[in-house]
């Protein structure tokens, strides 16, 4: 089983289709392409601030700041 943890309002229902998709081609990779139609993958969205690193809580907008930060 996959399983991605992350805030709340960062991904749109695209990137979540496509997380599911590239979680599930990485489990068969290594596990095998029989183990395909028993592989699951869970999106757990945490709510803004519920999160944090290094005892610091992380935000939703942090998050999709970082990622703007990424792209450019």
């Amino acid at each position: 089983m996959g399983r991605c943890t992350g805030h709340r309002g960062v991904f749109d229902e695209a990137q979540k289709q496509d997380m599911i998709q590239r979680v599930t081609e990485a489990m068969v990779a290594v596990e095998g392409p029989a183990m395909r139609d028993v592989t699951w993958v869970r999106i757990l969205e945490v709510k803004s601030g519920q999160w944090a690193i290094g005892g610091n809580p992380l935000t939703s907008q942090a998050v999709r700041q970082m990622a703007a930060a990424e792209a450019s």
